[in-house]
């Protein structure tokens, strides 16, 4: 019989409803020694913890997380609200003996992720960061390809991460629904909002950065403060592009933008490989396609593989349908539980961790510095 694990959900946004989702689910398709169990929801408004735990099945609500925390009957605390709360959060939850599972990004920015690495691994506590796309099953094959060695050295590295939703001036910015326009809640724009994935990846993938060099502009300085009615300066970037070095040679481009009329969530990646490439899109996240020099050359070309198959060949897959039926965007956080839940049992925890997480926002500070300073700014890193 499957042990329970005692959710506490610190937020009921839209990663509220993708995480608890993920939590129904995970069970139904994995088998684990481990079962969420949903205990208990928080938000600062009552009647939206109450209606938000009635649709999803929490057994209480609570609108101070404090109260939250100290729950004996709470294992581990799912942190679903704004970048700048993060820290204090996380850092009581971890005095208090809970696992953490956080929202993306880490932090507000390095020094203060430093602080939640630190508070998580004195007090032991198995931790997590929600960089879902980790768990895309075509992200993770790429992720295989790239370790048996089938691309060879990796030459460039490119992404990029479009929306195009705040190009309105009339669009306020601040508040429950537009705090990643405020800096002070959200830390920085389209760097720590979508970037971050972009970024998080490429580590996985490629491994480590040595150096950025970036430049970001806020199209639209002011805008209206929805919680005071001030026309306020806007503080964050509407737009981030940057160069990188990784440490192992190869070169990257990133860009990202909430300024890229027709795009609602593009978010590509290209790998070039000595023997082999391949690449990857988010509306057809079920695809990989991928190049190989090594085939035959009148054959040779870019395929398009479809990552549906069962028995092994293709990440998670054996857990949903039949070969050749897709899935989507919401199972990449169900797969992040049943990993996280399989690192409990093992004793082998799945990343990205605090520290991994630590590593991504490393990255974000130094492409904010360089966008600052217009010059080529050194990556910390996040090894112990």
């Amino acid at each position: 019989m499957a042990k329970p694990l005692r959710i506490g959900l610190i937020g009921c946004g839209f990663m509220g409803r993708a995480h608890s989702n993920a939590y129904r689910k995970v069970s139904n398709f994995f088998d684990l020694e481990y079962q969420p169990v949903l205990k208990a929801v928080c938000a600062r408004s009552e009647a939206s913890a109450v209606a938000f735990a009635k649709k999803w099945g929490y057994e209480s609500v609570e609108t101070d997380w404090r109260k939250l925390v100290a729950r004996e009957d709470i294992d581990a605390v799912d942190i679903c609200t704004p970048n700048n709360t993060h820290a204090e959060i996380a850092t009581a939850a971890a005095k208090a003996g809970k696992m953490i599972l956080c929202e993306k990004p880490l932090s507000m920015d390095g020094p203060e992720g430093v602080a939640m690495v630190k508070a998580v691994e004195k007090a032991k506590v198995p931790n997590m960061v929600w960089y879902n796309y980790r768990r895309v099953p075509a992200v993770t094959l790429a992720k295989q390809l790239i370790e048996e060695g089938r691309l060879g050295k990796v030459f460039h590295y490119r992404a990029k991460f479009l929306q195009d939703w705040t190009i309105s001036p009339e669009l306020p910015q601040g508040g429950a629904g537009l705090w990643r326009l405020d800096v002070n809640a959200a830390g920085s724009g389209v760097t720590g909002d979508l970037l971050a994935h972009c970024i998080d990846t490429a580590l996985w993938l490629n491994g480590s950065m040595d150096s950025v060099t970036a430049m970001t502009e806020t199209f639209i300085k002011q805008r209206k403060h929805t919680l005071t009615g001030k026309v306020a300066p806007v503080g964050i970037d509407d737009a981030c592009a940057f160069l990188a070095r990784f440490r192992n040679g190869s070169l990257a481009t990133f860009e990202s933008t909430r300024y890229a009329r027709g795009h609602k969530a593009l978010y590509t990646f290209e790998i070039n490989g000595e023997k082999a490439s391949i690449a990857w899109d988010l509306h057809d996240l079920h695809r990989l396609q991928y190049f190989d020099y090594q085939d035959e050359g009148k054959l040779r070309g870019w395929r398009s593989i479809h990552v549906t198959d069962h028995g092994g060949e293709h990440p998670y897959m054996d857990k949903w349908w039949v070969p050749g039926l897709q899935i989507g965007y919401e199972h990449s956080f169900v797969h992040q539980v049943a990993d996280f839940l399989q690192g409990l049992a093992t004793g082998k925890p799945a990343g990205p961790t605090f520290r991994d997480a630590l590593e991504t926002q490393y990255v974000c500070d130094a492409v904010l510095k360089s966008a600052k300073t217009r010059a080529w700014q050194k990556v910390k890193s996040a090894a112990k």
